[in-house]
C-alpha cells in the first residue's frame, strides 16, 4: 500500500466506520488513547501535546472537529484549513491510529462510541470538567491532562501573520 493510502484509511468521516478497528483493538487489549480539537494550524504545541498523549497507550484517536463545528467554536474566518486537510496532516504523524470527524458541540458522543481507557486534555481544563470524564471513569479508565508549550497556538500563529502583514 503506497504510503498516501496507509494515511487516508486513518481518517474516518463517519464513526460506524472506525467500529472495526476498535473491537480489534479492544480484543488485542491495546490502550487507547482519545483527545479531540481543531488543530486548525498545526504546530510544535500540538505536535509535542499529541505525542505526549500517544505515549500513554497503545493506540491513539483523535476526534477532529468538523469545519462547522470550528466556526460554531473559533468564528466566521476559521478554520483557516478544512476539514480534511487538518485531518491528513493529523493522519500523517506516525503515533496516530485514527482520525474521527465529528460536528457536535462536544466529543460527548464520539468518546462514548470510542470507550477509550484514556482521555486526554490540555492542563487548561480540571479533570472532571473535562467532557467524557464520567464515560471513562465509570469503565475504570484514567483521564490525564497535559501542559501545553508556552507561546504556541493558532491563534497566537494566525495573529503574527495578521501583524506582519501590517
Amino acid at each position: 500500500m503506497k504510503p498516501l493510502d496507509i494515511i487516508k484509511n486513518k481518517i474516518i468521516f463517519e464513526k460506524e466506520k472506525a467500529l472495526n478497528a476498535l473491537q480489534v483493538w479492544r480484543f488485542r487489549e491495546d490502550k487507547i488513547v482519545f483527545t479531540n480539537g481543531c488543530f486548525d494550524i498545526v504546530h510544535r504545541g500540538h505536535l509535542e501535546y499529541l505525542a505526549n498523549a500517544a505515549s500513554l497507550g497503545t493506540k491513539m484517536v483523535i476526534g477532529l472537529n468538523t469545519d462547522a463545528s470550528v466556526q460554531v467554536l473559533k468564528g466566521a474566518n476559521r478554520p483557516i484549513n478544512d476539514e480534511y486537510s487538518r485531518a491528513l496532516l493529523l493522519a500523517s504523524l506516525g503515533f496516530v491510529d485514527m482520525i474521527i470527524l465529528f460536528g457536535e458541540q462536544t466529543p460527548y458522543d464520539l468518546i462514548n462510541f470510542v470507550q477509550p481507557d484514556i482521555l486526554v486534555k490540555g492542563s487548561d481544563y480540571k479533570a472532571e470538567d473535562i467532557v467524557g470524564y464520567d464515560i471513562v471513569k465509570a469503565k475504570g479508565g484514567e483521564i490525564k491532562t497535559l501542559d501545553f508549550i508556552e507561546g504556541f497556538s493558532s491563534t497566537s500563529i494566525i495573529d503574527k501573520i495578521i501583524n506582519s502583514s501590517k
